[in-house]
C-alpha cells in the first residue's frame, strides 16, 4: 500500500484514516439538464411497479412537466410496451437519444437497443449496472422537470448502483397488501435509509376491488397493512391503488397515456399531497 498523502478527494482508497465520503455519483450526459430524480422501487416482482412509474409519467406530462422514464429494469423491461413503443433508439457521436411516447414523455429501455425486443438480456450484474449508468450518462435527455427511475424489485446490483450513481431526490416503494410484502417492503426502506435516500411514500397496489354491480369494496388480497407500514417509518403519503380491468387492458395495448378512473385519481391525489412536481 503507498503512503497515505491526506488528500481524501483525489483518493480512492476506503481506508480508516478518510476523513471526507466518498461520492460516487455520475454526471449525465452534457447536453441533459434533469432537475428531479424520483426512484420508483418493490421489495419483489409482480406488484405493478411498472404500472406506477408509467402514471405517474402520464399525469406528471399531463401537468405540463417535462417528464421522462429511465427503465432500469434491464432483464425485464415493460415500460416501451406500456407506452406503445417499438424500433431502435438512435446514437451517434454525441450520445444516445431517448424514444418519445406520442405526448412527449422520454423513455430509455434495453429493449429500445435489441434489433429484437424479445430476446432475453442475459448478462450477470456488473455489466447490468454498467448499462444503467450509460442510460443515464450517455443518454442526451434535454430538459428534464422529473425522471422516474423504474428499478428492478429487490435490494440488488441495480438498486444499489442507482443510488450511488444518480442523484436520487427520493423513492416511492410500491407494495401490495399481503403480510409477505410488508417483510419485504421493510428491506427496502432499509435500504434507503442506509443509501441516505429519503422515502417519499408508499403505493399500495391491487388495493381492493369495487363491484361494479352491487358498489361493494372486497380487499381481494387480503386487509391492507399500508398505513401500519407508513406509521412505523414515519412515511409521509400512501397512496392505495384499486384494481381496475380497464388499465391492465390499456397498458397491454401500449396505450398508458390514455389512463383514467380511479387509479389516475389517487395518482394525482398522491402527486399533489407529496409535493415531488413543486420544482421551483
Amino acid at each position: 500500500m503507498s503512503e497515505c498523502n491526506h488528500d481524501c478527494n483525489n483518493c480512492g482508497v476506503d481506508c480508516g484514516e478518510r476523513t471526507q465520503p466518498q461520492d460516487f455519483r455520475e454526471r449525465p450526459h452534457p447536453l441533459s439538464k434533469i432537475k428531479k430524480v424520483i426512484g420508483v422501487v418493490s421489495g419483489k416482482g409482480g406488484v405493478g411497479k411498472s404500472l406506477v412509474t408509467s402514471m405517474l409519467a402520464v399525469e406528471s406530462n399531463r401537468r405540463g412537466k417535462k417528464t421522462a422514464i429511465l427503465d432500469a429494469d434491464i432483464t425485464g423491461p415493460s415500460i416501451p410496451k406500456a407506452f406503445g413503443l417499438h424500433g431502435t433508439a438512435f446514437g451517434s457521436e454525441v450520445g444516445i437519444y431517448p424514444l418519445e411516447t406520442e405526448q412527449g414523455i422520454k423513455v430509455i429501455s434495453t429493449n429500445l437497443l435489441l434489433a429484437d425486443e424479445t430476446e432475453p438480456v442475459i448478462w450477470r450484474g456488473p455489466i447490468i449496472a454498467g448499462m444503467v449508468k450509460q442510460f443515464w450518462t450517455d443518454v442526451i435527455w434535454d430538459d428534464i422537470d422529473v425522471m422516474y427511475v423504474d428499478m428492478p424489485p429487490g435490494t440488488g446490483d441495480v438498486p444499489l448502483t442507482v443510488f450511488q450513481s444518480i442523484p436520487v431526490d427520493g423513492i416511492l416503494i410500491v407494495t401490495s397488501p399481503q403480510e409477505l410484502v410488508g417483510m419485504i417492503v421493510t428491506k427496502a426502506v432499509k435500504m434507503a435509509e442506509k443509501m441516505n435516500i429519503p422515502v417519499l411514500g408508499i403505493v399500495e397496489n391491487m388495493s381492493y376491488f369495487i363491484c361494479p354491480d352491487c358498489g361493494k369494496r372486497h380487499t381481494v388480497f387480503g386487509e391492507s397493512h399500508v398505513e401500519e407500514l407508513a406509521k412505523q417509518y414515519q412515511l409521509p403519503c400512501v397512496c392505495r391503488l384499486p384494481i381496475e380491468s380497464g388499465v391492465a387492458s390499456l397498458v397491454d395495448q401500449g396505450l398508458a397515456e390514455e389512463l383514467n378512473g380511479t387509479t389516475m385519481q389517487e395518482i394525482c391525489k398522491w402527486l399533489d399531497e407529496s409535493g415531488i412536481l413543486n420544482l421551483d
